[in-house]
């Protein structure tokens, strides 16, 4: 299983690298457009992925910066908030690959923001959740980019197992 969830880190930085390198066409005033998603625009959208990362990893590890606040702007320039989001995920990466089997199946008790009152479960789930949640809000932001007239762009798991960094998980 852990092969499973350090295939999922990797491909999650592949497709940030792909979704940031689209965003950076783009003028200031679109980046920064209300497009109807959850959190309005691909700026507030994109900070919210790294607001909820910081906060589930310092969950998981116990140390780094976790926000109060799921919609806080951290970046409010698209490249400091691109250069965050490349260092994130190679925090992740690095995190998922330190991980064991029994790790996946210890428990561990967080606090939730929307609910403060403790949860207590086994890493795995929320682990998975971890990597849904990314994957639920890129589609929103492919929407966004494919509305500004972008070209739209393949995120699928199964283009990254194509590629050379995605073919050791693809057998």
């Amino acid at each position: 299983m852990i092969e499973h969830y350090r295939m999922f880190a990797d491909y999650n930085r592949w497709a940030n690298r792909r979704l940031y390198q689209a965003a950076s066409g783009l003028s200031d005033a679109q980046y920064r457009e209300d497009m109807g998603a959850f959190f309005g625009s691909l700026h507030h959208t994109l900070n919210h992925l790294l607001v909820t990362d910081r906060i589930w990893m310092k969950r998981f590890t116990g140390s780094g910066e976790a926000p109060a606040l799921l919609d806080a702007i951290l970046f409010d320039d698209f490249a400091d908030l691109a250069s965050a989001r490349a260092v994130e995920d190679e925090r992740i990466i690095a995190w998922i690959h330190s991980l064991t089997e029994d790790d996946l199946a210890g428990r561990f008790t967080y606090r939730p923001i929307t609910n403060p009152a403790p949860v207590t479960q086994r890493l795995a789930p929320p682990l998975a959740h971890l990597f849904n949640h990314q994957t639920h809000h890129r589609g929103q932001c492919h929407m966004m980019l494919t509305a500004l007239g972008q070209p739209s762009l393949a995120l699928d798991l199964v283009y990254f197992l194509r590629t050379p960094e995605g073919k050791a998980y693809a057998g």
